[in-house]
């Protein structure tokens, strides 16, 4: 990844305002940041979060709290709590949606 040219900046995520993001079930809840072409996100997922589309959009992702589940539309699963993370491409095959039973907080970069 190339980032862009950026000055040093700090971030107060609770003062960014939160837009909501319906999912075939549940909320995501992004408080969003851009950087030129980056995009900078705290993401809170509801509990019983289904993503309503696959992503194939690529991105470097930390679960910070809760369990996520992945699923690669080749049918592949992933299961990753808190402290855990995932890189993924914006070329190949990694097509990609996230759901959780629990609820789950992340941060990703793309």
């Amino acid at each position: 990844m190339k980032l862009p040219q950026t000055p040093f900046t700090t971030t107060d995520w609770a003062s960014i305002p939160k837009t909501e993001h319906k999912g075939e079930t549940g909320a995501a809840y992004w408080r969003t940041l851009h950087f030129g072409d980056m995009r900078v996100r705290m993401v809170e997922y509801t509990p019983n979060y289904l993503a309503d589309h696959w992503c194939d959009r690529g991105h470097v992702l930390l679960v910070l709290e809760g369990e996520l589940e992945t699923e690669l539309k080749d049918g592949r699963h992933f299961r990753l709590t808190a402290g855990q993370s995932y890189q993924v491409s914006d070329f190949g095959d990694a097509a990609h949606r996230s759901a959780t039973r629990s609820g789950a907080k992340l941060f990703i970069v793309d």
